[in-house]
């Protein structure tokens, strides 16, 4: 079964557990990422989004555009359904899960770091929500809020916009400010480059057996970090 997009990419969904995406970039490149129908449920990934080959996706997941999955992450769409809207990401080692007849969804530019675990929640437009942090069944994370590393917000939990929650169970520490904002925004920005990056050249390779003597580094604009952003 297939689709073509403006003649430069073709996305095959295959009776397979694997949906192959073959792109006539300049790196032309062959992308195995492991997807599995159930109930004749199929996942579906926009051709400019994209998933590492390692996380796995499981019936009725939508990846939009501009999207990145990375590697290790698990979306079961095997109770309810998973939706992650355009320019959002979820990395390394994510779970998104439900109950029957529930969502996860992610809004636009929505960013989830490495490990949180999203249960039936709505993570709002252009909010954070920080490594190994866990959100329960219908909580609601309100637009452009902050949750903090390793928080755990309880099941219908609903926060405003702007909130930055911190803390096990999570509470409002305070209001996000325009440069915590911004900071969030530049670290979602890198992640929309990292998309066009993996999809123009990220491929699996042997490893070198030692360092060259001239190896390659990765040069790459500078991030302003979090640090004391959030202790104002």
């Amino acid at each position: 079964m297939g689709r073509f997009h403006g003649g430069e990419e073709r996305f095959f969904l295959l009776p397979s557990p694997y949906c192959l995406l073959l792109s006539r970039q300049p790196h032309e490149s062959r992308t195995h990422m492991t997807c599995y129908a159930i109930d004749g449920v199929i996942p579906v990934i926009d051709p400019a989004a994209y998933v590492h080959p390692t996380a796995v996706l499981i019936g009725d997941v939508v990846v939009g555009p501009g999207c990145y999955v990375g590697p290790g992450a698990s979306l079961r769409g095997d109770f309810g359904w998973i939706e992650l809207h355009a320019g959002s990401n979820v990395q390394d080692n994510c779970v998104a899960h439900s109950f029957p007849n529930c969502a996860v969804i992610v809004e636009e530019n929505g960013h989830i770091g490495h490990g949180a675990i999203l249960h039936g929640c709505r993570v709002g437009r252009d909010a954070l929500i920080g490594m190994h942090a866990v959100i329960m069944d219908d909580a609601d994370i309100g637009p452009e809020s902050i949750v903090a590393a390793c928080a755990f917000v309880p099941a219908g939990s609903r926060f405003e916009p702007r909130s930055l929650i911190v803390g096990t169970p999570a509470r409002v520490l305070r209001k996000i400010n325009d440069d915590d904002l911004a900071r969030k925004q530049e670290g979602t920005a890198a992640y929309h480059e990292l998309t066009r990056r993996s999809l123009a050249s990220l491929v699996e390779v042997a490893p070198h057996t030692a360092v060259a003597a001239d190896r390659k580094r990765l040069r790459l604009p500078e991030l302003r970090k979090l640090t004391k952003s959030q202790e104002r």
